[in-house]
């Protein structure tokens, strides 16, 4: 029997981290970076979002299998109830439904920090991704048309939105992550997207 674990990521998760999304970046157009980041930038990564914002990874028998964080949508303040979000699994622990487990995940935790949307960049073509964000709740807001130059092409990127709460009326201040990271609610969160995961693949 596997033993799933969805948790708060720590820059000790790090390497196993990088050695899951290196790939993405040197052989996918999933991300816009050309060169995967050195340990001590990702490290920095982490810390720079968990001092508000969740990054959760997903362990099974004690491997990490894939992770997921949320950062902000855009710098200034009308924006700050607005948050994009990335996934990544390693390809031997696909169709598990980690990446699912760790949005739903994610939606809880942000819902109770105060966050109104998400946002996620899927650089077109990439029906599957699409696919699956719809799944989970996001519509198509828009395109950045040719706004991505990778391996030697010009290609799109689509925006797709979820709405987390209703916007019925003024927002209020953001809770940061590490306030909530030790209590009860996020625990019973992480262990219910945990219970999400297959074991049985």
């Amino acid at each position: 029997m596997n033993t799933v674990h969805i948790r708060p990521a720590t820059p000790a998760d790090a390497p196993a981290m990088l050695a899951i999304y290196a790939p993405y970046v040197e052989q996918t157009t999933v991300s816009s970076e050309y060169e995967a980041p050195s340990l001590e930038e990702f490290c920095t990564r982490i810390r720079q979002v968990t001092a508000k914002l969740p990054w959760l990874a997903c362990e099974i028998d004690g491997k990490i299998a894939g992770y997921g964080y949320a950062s902000p949508h855009r710098t200034r303040a009308a924006y700050q109830w607005s948050v994009e979000t990335s996934i990544y699994v390693a390809p031997e622990f696909h169709r598990r439904g980690i990446a699912s487990a760790l949005y739903e995940a994610l939606f809880e935790l942000l819902r109770m920090q105060g966050y109104y949307n998400i946002f996620v960049g899927i650089t077109s073509p990439n029906e599957r991704s699409m696919k699956f964000h719809k799944s989970m709740g996001f519509i198509i807001s828009g395109a950045y048309q040719n706004s991505m130059y990778k391996f030697g092409q010009w290609r799109d990127v689509l925006w797709m939105g979820k709405q987390l709460r209703a916007h019925d009326s003024a927002p209020q201040p953001t809770v940061p992550f590490p306030a909530l990271r030790d209590s009860a609610v996020c625990t019973r969160a992480l262990e219910q997207a945990s219970a999400r995961v297959r074991c049985d693949v």
